[in-house]
């Protein structure tokens, strides 16, 4: 089943958000992953995707060692939502496509010159030779 799951990631710079994007594309099973800069949200589809395991590869790969020896967290990831993403929508939504008819155009038919083979000789004549 396909899901969409949006994180909030602090991400304060161009470095942070390429780490982080690194990150979720690395597991397995995701399709596809966007970044908005603006609400610092991570959204991430994908089919058999583990929402927890991602947090806190998130949490655990985005802070620096020291803030990891001190037991503090300066970046912060949360999980916003899960959602299932429907399939059905989207083929419904699709249009048939218009049905391309080419116009119909005479072509005049040649009547086919018909040959007759005869032989210079008759058929009829009982020498051949002459």
């Amino acid at each position: 089943m396909k899901q969409k799951v949006v994180l909030e990631v602090d991400m304060h710079d161009a470095k942070s958000r390429s780490k982080a994007m690194k990150i979720a594309v690395g597991l397995p099973g995701v399709i596809s992953a966007t970044i908005e800069a603006d609400k610092n949200q991570l959204t991430v589809v994908g089919e058999g995707l583990d929402s927890v395991n991602l947090t806190t590869l998130l949490r655990k790969r985005m802070s620096s060692k020291i803030e990891r020896l001190l037991c503090i967290s300066i970046v912060s990831s949360e999980l916003v939502s899960v959602t299932p993403v429907d399939e059905k929508k989207k083929e419904e939504e699709k249009k048939p496509e218009p049905i391309v008819a080419w116009p119909y155009q005479y072509y005049p038919t040649v009547a086919q010159p018909h040959f007759l083979y005869e032989p210079g000789y008759s058929r009829n004549d009982n020498c051949s030779i002459m």
